[in-house]
């Protein structure tokens, strides 16, 4: 079954060339676009796609609090913030509403495909140049409430104190090598292991965190210094 995607961009050019580079993965279909958030919220709700690339600057909503709102209606859903910017503010503000992935527009075709394969697989990413902003910025910036692990509706330990303690010595290993923005496949190579038992590794990190996904691993492990 194909992977459903829906573009957000105000710019009709960068959908066209978007929804050009991705009909050339066979196993990824674009469903549908918009140019506005508020568009972007009313075709996620018709159409339930699997990913949303989703542009910030958008005329009206904006990216981010479109995200807050397409999550909030579809929690299974997977948005990439897909953007030309890339400073702090919008970093946190989209790992806050839910993000699974930040990306910048030079990311190059094969890369973009295979993200929206990575998110819709369940797993989450930043690009290597936004990993190193956010190991540089987060121990020096609370991130948002509502964008903390401990803050999590969902559970999770509160923040303060050793969270990582009830991961085995391995399966911190495995979240710092995540923190470092490494996929399953690059920890596994690393740690000599198959990438199955990486995936597990991190699906235990983040059972045991009670946290929502790896892009949230990333904030515990600076938050209690693994990194």
């Amino acid at each position: 079954m194909a992977i459903t995607v829906l573009l957000a961009d105000d710019q009709h050019l960068v959908r066209a060339g978007f929804r050009s580079l991705l009909r050339r993965g066979r196993d990824i279909d674009v469903v549908g676009e918009a140019s506005t958030g508020d568009e972007a919220v009313r075709a996620a709700r018709t159409l339930k796609p699997d990913v949303v690339l989703m542009d910030i600057r958008m005329p009206g909503m904006d990216g981010i609090a479109a995200t807050r709102m397409v999550l909030r209606d579809l929690p299974t859903c997977k948005i990439i913030i897909l953007t030309t910017f890339e400073t702090d503010e919008y970093v946190f503000s989209a790992l806050a509403a839910g993000a699974s992935g930040f990306l910048t527009k030079e990311i190059d075709p094969d890369g973009l495909r295979t993200a929206v394969r990575v998110v819709a697989a369940g797993d989450a990413l930043l690009s290597p140049s936004v990993t190193r902003r956010v190991v540089g910025q987060f121990a020096h910036r609370p991130v948002p409430a509502a964008g903390r692990p401990g803050g999590n509706p969902a559970g999770g330990n509160p923040p303060g104190g050793d969270r990582l303690a009830v991961l085995t010595d391995r399966e911190r290993e495995v979240v710092r090598l995540v923190a470092t923005g490494l996929s399953n496949l690059e920890i596994a190579a690393q740690l000599v292991i198959s990438p199955l038992t990486a995936k597990t590794h991190v699906t235990r990190a983040i059972a045991k965190l009670g946290v929502r996904d790896r892009v949230q691993l990333v904030i515990v492990a600076f938050e209690d210094g693994l990194i």
